[in-house]
C-alpha cells in the first residue's frame, strides 16, 4: 500500500490541516474524549473524534513508514523511522485505546513496553498475539505495573507467562487465529476501542479479514530504498479491486499522517456478534 499521490495532494492543501498539538491542547481534548457526556471539539476531533463516535467495536491500525513504503531495513532495524511527533501520536492512540495489540514477532524484536509515556493519558491493556506461546516471561510487555496484560494463543499452546497475565486461547484451523474471533473475545472482556500497533504482518491480517475500522499511516521524510515493506494484503488482479479509503491528512512536524477510513471495507467488524464461541478463558 503506497500513498504517494495523497502525499502530493496533502502538500498543496495545507489550509485544511494543523500541526502536532501541544500537551495543553491534548489534555483538553482527552478530558472531553473520556467524558461520557462531552463531545470533543476542535482540530484534534478531526483526527481522534471518530474513535469515540463509532458504534460497536472500533479497531484502529497504526503504522510508521518511509516515503517509499518501508517499515524497516533489511536487517530489521526500525528505530526510529518516525520522529518525535510521530511517536507522540502513537502514544496518544494508546491513551485512547482500551487495549493495544501486537504480534509476537514485534514483541520479540522490539521488546516494547506499550505504555503511555510521551503524553499524558491512561494506560491501555497490553495484548500479545502469540499463537504457539513462545514469548519469554521476562518480556517488558509483561512487567507488573497494575495494567491488564493478556496473551492470545492457540488452544494447544502452553505459554510461560508471569502470574496475573490473562490467557485467551482459540481454535486455529490452519494455524492462524481468526482476527474477528479475537476481537469478539476482547469485546467480551470489556474493550470497545482496540489499537493494532504492529507489526505490519499483524495489521495486514486484520485488514485482510475486514477487521480494521481505520488505519493511521505516518509517513516520514526518509527513503530507505530497500528493506521490509509495510502493508501486504492478498493479491488483486484488477485496479478496481483496490481499497480506496476516504483519507484525511495531517502534518506532524515534518511527517505526514494519513487517517484512512476503512469503515466500508471492514465487513467482518460491521457484522460483529457479541459472543466468541471458541473462547477459553484461563
Amino acid at each position: 500500500m503506497y500513498l504517494g499521490n495523497t502525499l502530493y495532494y496533502a502538500s498543496i492543501m495545507k489550509n485544511k490541516f494543523y500541526s502536532a498539538p501541544s500537551d495543553a491542547e491534548w489534555l483538553d481534548f482527552l478530558k472531553s474524549f473520556l467524558s461520557p457526556s462531552d463531545k470533543p471539539q476542535g482540530d484534534l476531533n478531526l483526527m481522534f473524534g471518530p474513535l469515540k463516535t463509532a458504534m460497536g467495536v472500533t479497531v484502529i491500525g497504526q503504522l510508521g513508514q518511509s516515503l517509499d513504503g518501508r517499515i524497516a531495513t533489511v536487517t530489521g532495524q526500525s528505530k526510529y523511522i518516525n520522529g518525535q511527533a510521530g511517536l507522540k501520536h502513537l502514544h496518544r492512540l494508546r491513551a485512547l485505546a482500551d487495549g493495544v495489540i501486537i504480534g509476537v514477532g514485534t514483541a520479540i524484536a522490539d521488546d516494547p513496553l506499550l505504555t503511555v509515556r510521551l503524553v499524558p493519558g491512561p494506560q491501555p491493556a497490553r495484548i500479545v498475539i502469540d499463537p504457539s506461546g513462545k514469548l519469554s516471561k521476562g518480556a517488558k510487555v509483561w512487567q507488573e505495573d497494575g495494567v491488564r496484560r493478556m496473551v492470545i494463543t492457540r488452544q494447544d499452546a502452553h505459554p510461560d507467562i508471569p502470574e496475573g497475565v490473562e490467557h485467551l486461547s482459540f481454535l486455529a484451523p490452519g494455524g492462524d487465529i481468526s482476527p474477528i474471533e479475537m476481537i469478539k473475545a476482547l469485546n467480551q472482556c470489556g474493550m470497545r476501542r482496540l489499537l493494532v500497533e504492529g507489526g505490519a504482518d499483524t495489521i495486514s491480517r486484520f485488514m485482510d479479514a475486514g477487521c480494521l475500522s481505520r488505519l493511521h499511516l505516518i509517513v516520514a521524510p526518509v527513503i530507505l530504498g530497500s528493506g521490509r515493506q509495510g502493508i501486504n494484503l492478498a493479491e488483486i488482479k484488477e485496479l478496481n479491486s483496490a481499497i480506496r479509503p476516504s483519507v484525511n491528512s495531517h502534518p506532524l512536524d515534518d511527517e505526514m499522517l494519513f487517517d484512512c477510513d476503512l469503515s466500508e471495507q471492514c465487513i467482518a467488524l460491521n457484522l460483529l456478534a457479541t459472543t466468541a464461541e471458541n473462547l477459553t478463558l484461563k
